[in-house]
């Protein structure tokens, strides 16, 4: 989602979706994209699965349980062998249509581990993760920073992102200085970090330390590719800078509470959303409360006052 604050300087110039084809694409000699049927306000056109290599290759985020997605991936693939199937992070829309892919095709389920919050949910917060979480994944090999898997003419390499989801991984293609960024870092919207499954923080974090990278191109979880990439991130870590001076401004103004702030800085968002921007200012407020910039009435929580600590 595009969550970006009232009166804020101007966002990343983030690209508009196009429409799926319903058909393989080919991006690059050496990717090539279905999209699955899952789109919406927060998944754009759909989830991106990526196809990396030729005749032996490997599958990245095969998607959500949708049998005819990964049905007509294999008939794109007719005659070629899925080597190895990754994932990039464990919410619904990414990480179960490895499992159908696996029983198909017996290839290994590689990169992110298993399901894991960024802290132990307070109440009321479970529900909210259970609806995103596949808490079913469990990969036949967990990667970690660095590890790589590779193929005839490719090489796929682990870049440990954790923010959005805490397990989260990116994928380096060298052979086509690409990166493959999951839903850390997309050209249609901001990611959504939501406690307690995602952390600002760690958000923030990873961000910086894609800064240094010298990939020219990256290929997202959902909507098209991130052009200039090293430009869009610093102008990405600028924007979350700028949302949390505006949440901060409303806090030291006298809105103490998230539904107050909400309707402050995000005028005229669709309804859909508004949930998912509460979440976003619970993360920059969870984040300011443990660097003691703003204080909570008990624990910080969705429904917790706020207060300037000084």
């Amino acid at each position: 989602m595009t969550d970006r604050p009232a009166g804020a300087e101007p966002e990343p110039a983030f690209e508009a979706p196009t429409a799926g084809t319903g058909r393989m694409e080919i991006l690059a000699p050496l990717i090539r994209r279905r999209v699955a049927g899952n789109g919406g306000p927060f998944t754009a056109t759909g989830t991106c699965t990526y196809v990396v290599g030729r005749g032996r290759v490997a599958v990245i985020d095969p998607g959500p349980d949708d049998p005819a997605h990964v049905e007509a991936l294999l008939g794109d693939l007719a005659g070629e062998t899925v080597e190895a199937i990754l994932v990039t992070h464990t919410h619904r829309d990414h990480s179960p249509g490895a499992r159908l892919l696996k029983a198909l095709t017996g290839a290994p389920i590689l990169g992110c581990g298993p399901h894991r919050a960024a802290r132990p949910p307070s109440s009321g917060e479970l529900p909210l993760l259970d609806a995103s979480a596949d808490r079913d994944h469990r990969p036949d090999r967990e990667l970690r920073e660095g590890d790589e898997v590779s193929g005839p003419g490719w090489t796929l390499r682990a870049v440990e992102t954790p923010g959005h989801t805490m397990n989260h991984l990116a994928f380096a293609l060298p052979e086509a200085q690409a990166l493959f960024s999951g839903d850390h870092v997309m050209a249609w919207s901001t990611s959504i970090v939501a406690p307690p499954d995602g952390s600002m923080r760690a958000y923030m974090a990873s961000l910086d330390k894609l800064r240094d990278r010298t990939e020219t191109v990256y290929w997202p979880g959902h909507g098209g590719p991130v052009r200039d990439p090293r430009r869009f991130v610093r102008a990405l870590a600028a924007h979350r800078r700028q949302r949390e001076a505006a949440i901060l401004a409303r806090v030291e103004a006298g809105d103490g509470d998230i539904r107050g702030i909400v309707g402050a800085i995000y005028q005229g968002l669709n309804p859909a959303l508004r949930g998912a921007a509460a979440l976003s200012v619970f993360a920059h407020l969870e984040d300011l409360v443990e660097r003691g910039i703003v204080l909570s009435d008990g624990p910080a929580r969705l429904d917790t006052r706020y207060r300037p600590a000084a």
